[in-house]
């Protein structure tokens, strides 16, 4: 089985563009989720190594070269666990910023995510099936098993998103939100931090949240994500003067199977405890009040004590026990370790009849 999981977690590398190439999600603790503000600050925990640079992008459209006088940039990528949310620090200097106009003539950061790997086109111009109006590809798969986000950079008097797809809803909260911090007019340079957070859907309906399903963000999951930048320096131009592509392959923007892979990654050694108790439950047979409990403690455990609340015992990992009354029970498990010692307890979680 273990060998099976780890061959699994191997595929999407070559499914994804740039097979070979994994990128990392920094996990943030629970206690200390970015503030959504356009402060860098709260990112100051990320190692330099989460970090990727413009080096990593190519402009696959007019084959640019690099110049970081023109155009530098840097972005994270985060998460939480427990949250299904993508968190996002894009740091970019720009020798001309444009973002006067109403239309999609702006400096944007491109962000496409494909949350449960599914791949393939997922916008109407690139969709294989057939006998679809232009309207009916809108409305039923533009955008729905993979997402688009047009993010203006900055954002003036104008959402701070297109979201190309027939699911506009999920760029407002609870599902997204973003800040700006800068200090420079149209036409001019300087420095712009973008911060923000978006919500993967492995199914994204026009109709709006009832009939979607958020993609489930896990430890060591790789997702498809890529993006890029679209940088107009020329305020009465039709067309961005380079398309920088993470992916290193211009239909990133429409085909989910040219993202690139990010891992979600475990919180690191210095912001978790040696030995963290934790568990769930579940009611197996309600009328008889049989209880599974799964110990699901982070770190080495090697010794377990399950107090149930009802003066019964057991010193399984994972514990099946059957109460003998209905009640409201308070229980605990303690846990021991070669790093130390533990224990978690939930009060009234487990209710019988």
């Amino acid at each position: 089985m273990r060998i099976l999981i780890c061959l699994l977690c191997l595929l999407p590398l070559d499914a994804l563009e740039r097979p070979g190439v994994e990128f990392k999600v920094f996990q943030f603790p629970a206690h200390q989720i970015p503030r959504i503000d356009g402060d860098a600050t709260d990112w100051s925990m990320v190692p330099e190594s989460y970090a990727i640079g413009i080096d990593q992008l190519r402009d696959t459209v007019n084959q640019k070269p690099m110049d970081r006088k023109d155009l530098d940039v840097k972005v994270k990528v985060a998460w939480v666990k427990g949250l299904n949310r993508l968190y996002f620090l894009y740091e970019a200097s720009d020798n001309y910023w444009d973002f006067r106009h109403r239309d999609l003539h702006n400096d944007i950061f491109e962000v496409v995510v494909d949350g449960d790997l599914s791949g393939g086109p997922f916008i109407k111009q690139m969709h294989p099936a057939k006998g679809y109006s232009p309207e009916e590809a809108h409305f039923t798969f533009h955008g729905v098993h993979a997402q688009n986000y047009h993010i203006f950079t900055p954002a003036l008097d104008k959402d701070w998103a297109m979201v190309w797809g027939c699911q506009p809803w999920i760029k407002n909260l609870p599902y997204a939100q973003a800040a700006y911090h800068y200090r420079f007019q149209p036409g001019q340079s300087g420095k712009l931090i973008l911060e923000f957070f978006i919500t993967p859907f492995d199914y994204a309906a026009y109709e709006g949240p009832a009939r979607s399903v958020e993609s489930q963000l896990t430890e060591n999951r790789i997702i498809g994500l890529s993006w890029a930048i679209l940088d107009y320096d020329d305020e009465k131009a039709s067309k961005y003067r380079a398309f920088w592509n993470l992916s290193h392959k211009t239909t990133m923007y429409g085909n989910a199977s040219d993202l690139v892979a990010f891992r979600l990654m475990p919180l690191m050694a210095e912001f978790r405890r040696p030995v963290e108790a934790d568990w769930s439950f579940r009611v197996l047979d309600l009328e008889r009040r049989l209880v599974a409990f799964t110990d699901r403690t982070l770190g080495e455990a090697t010794a377990w004590q399950w107090e149930f609340g009802d003066g019964k015992t057991s010193t399984e990992r994972h514990a099946l026990h059957q109460y003998d009354k209905p009640g409201e029970y308070v229980v605990t498990l303690s846990v021991e370790g070669p790093a130390g010692k533990d224990r978690r307890t939930k009060v009234w979680d487990v209710v019988l009849r």
